[in-house]
């Protein structure tokens, strides 16, 4: 039987969602081993006169606690 931990993330990115996931992951990762899966939970972004200057993500990462 394996535990698992849940923590929530937040992170942005200017280019895409998808690279504002990537880039929780990569951070996360610095410091959390064992990461086993991410879910997004809300996604977000920042418009600047009539365009998307940021990407956020607000995700939950869970790995396994050893």
């Amino acid at each position: 039987m394996a535990v698992m931990k849940v923590i929530e993330v937040l992170s942005s990115s200017t280019k895409s969602w998808e690279d504002a996931t990537q880039n929780a992951v990569k951070q996360a990762s610095k410091s959390v081993k064992n990461i086993r899966s991410v879910y997004v939970a809300e996604q977000s972004a920042v418009v600047n006169g009539d365009e998307v200057t940021e990407y956020r993500v607000n995700l939950r990462l869970t790995f396994e606690v050893k």
